[in-house]
């Protein structure tokens, strides 16, 4: 269902993507490695409550959040990890941890990294552990209208 969902919402808006298909992964690196693509190529989707309510990340699935850059960005009284058993709800359809980055249609927010904004293209988990999207990155940020914001310390550095 996510997957049909994200592809129907891209081929609606004329985006130019391509699907591909892996052996199950879980970390950045079997990934990079099944899909056949640069370690540094994937992103990632956490999942923060920002003052309560859910918000997604969206980052170079080699770096690491830092809540505290996140809540300085943000003004927010309170940044902490969304708990897993939050996702189902959130993500019906969608396997834990393979949430596409498109806040817009879970209702929710999203903040990327600003070493993202520099990239051609955006690849990212389709709502399975089996299927990526690749697809250009200003099209995204299009669509999806993230907030740009430091949100490692690879991010901080460049600033």
């Amino acid at each position: 269902m996510p997957m049909k969902k994200l592809k129907e919402f891209l081929d609606r808006h004329g985006v130019k993507y391509t699907t591909i298909i892996h052996s199950p992964a879980f970390t950045a690196q079997e990934l990079a490695a099944s899909a056949h693509i640069p370690g540094k190529e994937p992103t990632k989707t956490v999942v923060v409550k920002i003052d309560g309510e859910p918000a997604m990340l969206v980052l170079p699935a080699s770096n690491r959040v830092v809540l505290d850059l996140l809540k300085e960005a943000t003004d927010a009284e309170q940044v902490e990890w969304a708990h897993e058993e939050e996702f189902r709800a959130w993500f019906p359809g969608c396997e834990v941890g393979a949430m596409p980055p498109f806040g817009n249609l879970f209702e929710m927010e999203v903040y990327v990294s600003e070493s993202l904004t520099e990239d051609e293209e955006i690849v990212f988990n389709a709502g399975s552990h089996t299927e990526l999207i690749r697809m250009p990155y200003r099209e995204f940020e299009r669509l999806v209208q993230p907030q740009v914001v430091a949100l490692s310390y690879v991010d901080a550095m460049r600033s």
